[in-house]
C-alpha cells in the first residue's frame, strides 16, 4: 500500500459524529482520481464518532482507516499517531469540524507538483491561510494576537499557523520533535530543519454542528509556554550548514 498512496489525509476528531459523514464525502469528491487514504483518529470521543466511522467504513468507504484513543490525547498526538500509521508520501491535515474545505486539496497538490519540478530545495510544506475567517470575533482577535507574537519571535513567515489545512511531506514531518500542541508550530519546525514552505490561500467555513473542543484562554495559556520552547529550539539549531566529506 505504501507504494500506491500519494497523500494520506489525517483528521483528528473528538465528538464530531455529526460533521464527519459530510466531510468524508467531500474528501472523496475532491480527491477522485488521486491515490489517497484517509486516517481519522477518534480522540476519546464521548458521542457516536467511532460508531459513525465504523458504519461509513462498512458501507464501502475503502480509503478510510480508523484509529482510536480510549481517552483524549489532543490534536497533536492524534496527528502524530496518524502520521506514523500513514502510507502516503504526503500528509494532508484537516480539522474534524468541517471548517476546512477539502476542495482546496487538489490545488495544494498541484502546487507541490509544479513547485517541485527541478527545484532544489524541494517544497516540503504548503501551509493554508484562511483568507475569510468564519470564527467568532473573539477567536479572530485571539488568533491575530497569537500570530503576531509568534511571527515576531520565530520569524516563520506564516500569516496563519493555526489553520488546520496543511500539506506536508511525510518524511519531513516525522523528523520534527514531538510535544503536545506541536501542530501549531509546524511551519516554524519545518523551516528549522531547512524545509521550504509555500503559503496558500484556502477557504474557511462555519462549523455545521457541535461545539469547539478548544477555548481561547486554554490556547493562549498553553501557547505562550510552547512558543518560548519552540523559540529555544529554533535558536539552538545548527542544521543550516552541511558537513562535507573529504575524500583526499
Amino acid at each position: 500500500m505504501s507504494e500506491t498512496v500519494l497523500v494520506s489525509v489525517l483528521i483528528p476528531a473528538k465528538n464530531e459524529a455529526q460533521n464527519l459523514p459530510s466531510l468524508l464525502h467531500e474528501i472523496r469528491t475532491a480527491l477522485a482520481g488521486e491515490r489517497y487514504e484517509v486516517l481519522v483518529v477518534d480522540d476519546g470521543s464521548t458521542d457516536d464518532t467511532l460508531h459513525v466511522l465504523q458504519q461509513i467504513k462498512a458501507q464501502g468507504y475503502d480509503p478510510l482507516r480508523i484509529l482510536h484513543h480510549r481517552v483524549s490525547l489532543g490534536q497533536s498526538t492524534s496527528i502524530w499517531h496518524a502520521a506514523h500509521a500513514a502510507c502516503g508520501e504526503w500528509l494532508a491535515t484537516l480539522d474534524g469540524d468541517g471548517q476546512n474545505d477539502p476542495a482546496d486539496l487538489p490545488g495544494m497538490l498541484a502546487l507541490v507538483r509544479s513547485a517541485n519540478q527541478g527545484q532544489d530545495p524541494l517544497v516540503t510544506l504548503v501551509a493554508g491561510h484562511r483568507i475569510n475567517r468564519r470564527d467568532s470575533a473573539s477567536k479572530r482577535w485571539a488568533s491575530r494576537f497569537a500570530n503576531a507574537l509568534r511571527s515576531r519571535l520565530l520569524g516563520d513567515a506564516t500569516p496563519d499557523t493555526g489553520c488546520g489545512l496543511k500539506l506536508v511531506q511525510r518524511r519531513a514531518f516525522l523528523r520534527l520533535p514531538y510535544f503536545d500542541h506541536m501542530h501549531r508550530f509546524i511551519p516554524a519546525l519545518i523551516q528549522r530543519d531547512q524545509g521550504r514552505m509555500i503559503v496558500h490561500p484556502v477557504h474557511h467555513r462555519h462549523r455545521q454542528a457541535g461545539v469547539s473542543n478548544y477555548g481561547n484562554l486554554d490556547r493562549a495559556l498553553v501557547g505562550i509556554l510552547d512558543l518560548f520552547g519552540v523559540w529555544w529550539l529554533v535558536r539552538r539549531t545548527r542544521l543550516g550548514t552541511k558537513a562535507v566529506e573529504v575524500v583526499e
